[in-house]
């Protein structure tokens, strides 16, 4: 019978296929998705290298926030866990959205460069003027660290009950007063041996160094 991941394995796992994915979302927004090739108005053409950040822009604002989700997830409760692990399903289906619209329309994503390069601006004109696009394989990348984004996030719902729970470091100290039989009430934290108080005798140490005593004495 095949054993479960350990609990904190297992969490460990997830946020960092969360921060890979991430990664390579980040990484295929830096390189080129599109190389199109454009009618320039004095009958030329010219052949432009259309990065993610272009065909895609949205995606680094996606990766990061994938970054900054898993950092979430190393101190987060259970429903907490629950509600990063939808979000960042969403993330994946965004980075897909991102990355399936730029393959469905590789002119439309090569507008704001061609804009740029030509000064051709309008959608219509733009599809004319680009004669010809080849797609490269980032944008393929991105849909894969799209898919595993979303699906890390499921799995991250679907185990979040065996997650461990925070450590006591970040638990706070709640102290009660426990009252004493034969002494002065003493203060402790629940679960701990109770600690002493001093008595609040200040009147009676006056009256004592009035007197010419010394109360430190007793």
């Amino acid at each position: 019978m095949k054993r479960r991941m350990p609990p904190r394995r297992l969490k460990l796992v997830l946020i960092l296929t969360i921060l890979g994915a991430s990664s390579l979302a980040l990484l295929a927004w830096t390189q080129v998705w599109i190389k199109a090739e454009v009618g320039l108005p004095d009958a030329g053409t010219q052949v432009l290298e259309i990065d993610g950040a272009v065909a895609a822009p949205a995606l680094t604002a996606l990766a990061l926030s994938g970054f900054a989700l898993a950092g979430a997830l190393t101190i987060a409760g259970r429903v907490i866990r629950i509600v990063l692990g939808a979000l960042e399903m969403l993330l994946g289906f965004s980075v897909f959205l991102a990355a399936f619209l730029a393959l469905e329309d590789p002119a439309q994503a090569s507008a704001a460069a061609v804009t740029a390069a030509t000064g051709i601006a309008g959608h219509e004109s733009i599809r004319l003027s680009v004669l010809g696009t080849v797609v490269t394989t980032w944008p393929f990348v991105a849909l894969a660290a799209a898919v595993i984004m979303a699906a890390t996030g499921l799995a991250v719902i679907l185990t979040s009950a065996r997650w461990p729970g925070p450590t006591r470091k970040y638990q706070a100290v709640r102290f009660e007063t426990v009252a004493s039989p034969d002494g002065p009430d003493t203060i402790a934290p629940v679960g701990h041996a109770p600690v002493e108080l001093a008595p609040n005798d200040s009147v009676g140490d006056w009256d004592d160094l009035s007197r010419g005593e010394d109360p430190t004495a007793r």
